[in-house]
């Protein structure tokens, strides 16, 4: 694992969560220059008091009222990864609830793995060592799979349980990757011991955070176990670094100091368990090992007692056995409902849940009604049906929602038009490039701290005075902004690699700019542009003539970009 994943220090990671407000980022657009600007106006205060347990609370349902298509849209853009015509008439028909259980009972399509198996990408010995492939199976899920709440939990699942292309240094590291992303489609619906169990003993995670063949101490050599997987999935996959109460605010002492979850002697006892694992019947030309949970061997097993988040694992148990009771240690630490519930909420729909927001879904968490912790089903209903999230943009602090990240404007771009690969092969490939193409793609995170940190707060700006954070702007500035806008000017009407949209339902739209602008409002922006903008748009799409298709594609063309550039596009209340 590369050495930009190691341990960050607090300061630059994970620092002290701020849940006392909300915010909006904006953009401002100025006849197709992009430049970053910020809004931080006050939000919110503080919230109640949770329960001694965090559990048994109920979590408001949303108002019973018919939906509108723009609310339709606005849900559907935070649950899934479009709001076309169809999802937004399923919407407005079966309500959110509704929706939501169409989609917790949709079949799986066909998983990364059987694609690339079909592609015949293991058939090449040179893929024993490079990506080939993996990038497409990954985009083709993205666009095409009918399944989308799944493949957009499965993206933010990606997002804080990080495995990274770019720390893979594995043999047959492409069917690796697509193994782990497998995975976490597979458990995105299931509960949270069990994923966290699943992604432990991943071939993924056990390369990219050195579990994978870490052996038990050894006094005369002066092998220690890596203590990689075991500080990460403290910090990043499940408590975080400081004692929180379930409304996400800190713990503090008599002095008002935060309270540290754990310390060196945790990780050291910890990592302990995490001793004796490897690759289950290994292979060198087939890499059908990758879709295997990690064997235990043993002899490379520490016997030593393992202490740990005040409980001690003793030195007899069984390995296996031993890592189950960790997990579970972990799993019932009363952290994780407020830890995850916060990132996932951040992920979907707002960077700066209120307290309350985050309190419902802690309780969601610790019990689905039916004495049931970790159910991700549960969750999820609770961040996307909360009121805070339902609520009328209009009734929240100007502060409140979250950029949209990059891959997520693209996917949303090729979903809305149709968009398909000619060639079969989805050859969009790698998108992280900044200087070029989106700065960000599934699966390529930088380190383990994802691609930005849900605490990333823009350094001189009024963020920081406001308690406001705003991960997306992690990897959002001058270059990135340029060239999201030129790739996507370039993608929309040439496509990217063999993935090209069909405006052929739109053409007749186009010889009326006002209401193609109206109709993109709705299906990209869920109604949020202004009227100042919408008009902005109309009056400059209305001067391209409509005298052939040609010049009703470049209509189609301009508004589909200009309504992709402007501040309430990319900022979504």
């Amino acid at each position: 694992m590369s050495s930009e994943n190691q341990e960050a220090t607090n300061d630059d990671v994970n620092e002290i969560p701020i849940n006392n407000s909300s915010h909006y980022l904006t953009s401002s657009l100025a006849l197709g220059t992009l430049t970053s600007t910020i809004s931080a106006c006050g939000g919110g205060g503080g919230g109640q008091e949770a329960t001694a347990t965090g559990s048994a609370i109920s979590t408001p349902t949303p108002s019973q009222e018919k939906i509108t298509s723009p609310q339709a849209a606005r849900f559907l853009q935070q649950a899934s990864l479009v709001s076309d015509d169809e999802s937004i008439v399923q919407v407005v028909s079966s309500g959110y609830s509704g929706w939501l259980d169409a989609q917790f009972t949709a079949a799986h399509s066909k998983s990364r793995w059987d694609w690339m198996i079909e592609q015949g990408y293991q058939n090449d010995p040179k893929n024993t060592n490079n990506f080939a492939g993996v990038d497409n199976s990954l985009w083709q899920k993205l666009i095409s799979s009918p399944d989308p709440l799944r493949q957009r939990i499965a993206l933010a699942l990606s997002e804080i349980f990080v495995v990274s292309m770019n720390g893979l240094p594995v043999p047959w590291r492409g069917f690796c990757a697509a193994a782990y992303m497998d995975l976490l489609e597979d458990h995105a619906f299931g509960n949270y011991r069990t994923l966290l169990g699943a992604v432990t003993l991943s071939t993924g995670m056990g390369n990219y955070l050195n579990m994978r063949g870490s052996q038990k101490e050894d006094p005369k050599s002066g092998r220690h176990p890596d203590e990689n997987y075991a500080r990460e999935i403290l910090q990043l996959f499940s408590i975080g670094l400081y004692e929180l109460n379930y409304d996400g605010s800190l713990k503090v002492d008599g002095k008002g100091k935060p309270q540290e979850t754990y310390t060196q002697d945790t990780i050291t006892g910890l990592a302990k368990v995490f001793t004796g694992w490897d690759y289950s019947g290994y292979n060198s030309s087939d890499p059908a090992f990758h879709l295997r949970p990690m064997s235990f061997i043993a002899s490379r097993f520490s016997t030593a007692d393992k202490t740990f988040l005040g409980a001690t694992i003793p030195g007899t148990l069984a390995g296996p056995d031993a890592l189950n009771m960790s997990l579970d240690i972990i799993f019932n630490h009363p952290n994780v409902g407020p830890f995850f519930g916060r990132q996932l909420i951040q992920r979907l729909v707002t960077s700066n849940p209120g307290p309350d927001y985050i309190r419902r879904v802690s309780a969601a968490f610790n019990d689905n009604g039916s004495g049931v912790r970790g159910d991700l089903k549960t969750v999820i209903r609770a961040v996307l049906l909360d009121p805070e999230a339902r609520s009328n943009p209009a009734s929240q602090p100007e502060t409140w929602g979250k950029l949209r990240e990059p891959v997520l404007r693209f996917v949303q771009w090729a979903r809305s038009f149709g968009a398909t690969a000619a060639t079969g092969l989805w050859n969009i490939g790698d998108t992280s490039e900044s200087s070029s193409r989106l700065g960000q793609s599934p699966l390529r995170s930088p380190t383990v701290f994802n691609f930005f940190r849900p605490n990333y707060v823009p350094p001189s700006t009024a963020l920081g005075s406001k308690g406001l954070v705003a991960p997306e702007l992690q990897i959002t500035n001058e270059s990135t902004v340029v060239a999201y806008l030129n790739f996507m000017q370039s993608t929309i009407s040439s496509g990217a690699g063999d993935v090209k949209a069909d405006y052929g339902g739109w053409l007749a739209l186009a010889n009326d700019s006002a209401g193609l602008v109206a109709k993109l409002n709705l299906l990209l922006a869920a109604g949020q542009l202004s009227a100042e903008t919408v008009a902005t748009i109309v009056a400059a799409v209305a001067t391209i003539n409509v005298v052939s298709d040609t010049a009703r594609l470049n209509r189609i063309y301009s508004s589909i970009l200009l309504v992709m550039a402007t501040p309430e596009y990319l900022a979504l209340k």
